[in-house]
């Protein structure tokens, strides 16, 4: 079997050996449903809480501030519907930007038609909310500004404590899509000012199918699913305890391992960069240079169709993305790239490569190696890159 060079760590990351350890006994051996009242339901229950603690602890919030869901995107959903409804008397008007993750674009679309008014903000060249922009939008009737808090396409980090500040000053809910963001960059949310944020575990080595919504305690948003009292009646559904106390080793190693692990990528992210901006042309970086997660490059190479070289790469064991892999079965180009002013056939030629601490520095060099060798033999087949050599030779 050929080696495996994993670089799609925005899409998903491996589960640490450690946190499916400390799932497995949940699942065969303190299996008791945490609502029940005999005793052998007690381990379940601590578990839950424990979990609850790190994960609140890691953010600066209270245990009793944070809800267990499904996944990312429904804390998303959970977080900008549930706000609708609960503030629908104070205001319609929704603040958000357009390269949010499509679990908060598409609630917005579907607020819209349910009578809801929303904002979506431009960003510029690298991918910044302009905070002037944000500002001019506001109105009397503005309930709730979501804005992410790093793109999953191109890393770009947005200036969450600024937008948290403003939307305090004018008296409106501010919530961030953070899960890209968790786990990889320091977040404190009474610093930031987050009334409410989301997370999801898989993208820190935790399991799949586990997140969590904060909700800032004297937010009155209503339950999003209905049933039960778990989540202290916010959240009905029996708790998933395994991915539960997954999701919270995940986040106690993430902590206590961040700063290295933002150091080892990083180095790895700009040694990337500059290997492929200096010998491959026609070539550019998406998003903030500096201002980006620490293990996010995307670059976007004229003239070749991004799906053909994640194809040819992938035949070298190389694991990438073109953007968002919630989308990767869409034709058209990355709505993030399109934002930022891509005409649509850069755009079409797009590379998301995410890393983690397992990657190494000659691991970069058999990507660009590859990258390189690849991006040539595609645009010698491209008749767009022989009329624009022919000109430039004219």
């Amino acid at each position: 079997m050929k080696k495996i060079i994993y670089l799609d760590n925005a899409a998903t990351t491996r589960t640490k050996p450690e946190v499916a350890e400390a799932m497995l006994p949940y699942f065969t051996e303190y299996y008791g449903n945490p609502s029940s009242v005999y005793d052998f339901s007690s381990p379940a229950k601590q578990a839950i809480l424990e979990a609850r603690e790190i994960i609140a602890g890691s953010i600066g919030a209270q245990a009793r501030e944070i809800y267990f869901t499904g996944c990312g995107t429904e804390a998303d959903n959970w977080a900008i519907k549930a706000t609708a409804d609960a503030y629908r008397e104070k205001g319609n008007h929704i603040i958000t930007s357009r390269i949010e993750h499509h679990a908060v674009l598409h609630t917005c679309e579907y607020l819209e038609k349910q009578g809801f008014e929303v904002t979506y903000l431009d960003v510029d060249e690298n991918g910044v909310v302009k905070l002037e922009e944000l500002k001019k939008a506001i109105r009397p009737t503005t309930i709730l500004i979501s804005v992410m808090f790093a793109n999953n396409e191109i890393g770009t980090i947005q200036p969450i404590r600024q937008i948290g500040e403003i939307a305090k000053e004018h008296g409106i809910l501010f919530h961030t899509d953070a899960v890209q963001a968790y786990g990889h960059l320091p977040i404190n949310v009474d610093d930031f000012h987050i009334d409410m944020m989301s997370a999801s575990g898989h993208k820190i080595n935790g399991p799949k199918g586990i997140g969590f919504l904060y909700i800032r305690t004297g937010v009155k948003i209503r339950s999003f699913m209905h049933g039960g009292a778990q989540e202290r009646k916010r959240r009905a559904g029996t708790e998933n305890v395994p991915a539960i106390v997954g999701f919270g080793k995940a986040a106690q190693i993430a902590v206590s391992t961040m700063k290295e692990r933002a150091r080892h990528e990083s180095e790895l992210r700009d040694y990337l960069i500059e290997r492929v901006m200096e010998e491959i042309p026609y070539t550019r970086v998406n998003g903030d240079r500096v201002n980006r997660l620490p293990n996010n490059v995307n670059f976007a190479f004229q003239f070749i169709e991004g799906e053909s070289l994640l194809i040819m790469l992938d035949s070298k064991g190389i694991c990438g993305s073109s953007g968002s892999a919630c989308t990767s079965g869409s034709l058209d180009p990355s709505h993030v790239l399109l934002a930022i002013g891509l005409p649509h056939e850069i755009a079409h030629g797009s590379l998301r490569l995410t890393m983690s601490e397992e990657n190494t520095k000659e691991e970069m060099d058999f990507v660009v190696d590859s990258i390189k060798e690849i991006v040539q033999r595609l645009r010698n087949m491209s008749p767009l890159y022989e009329d624009f050599m022919k000109g430039k030779m004219q």
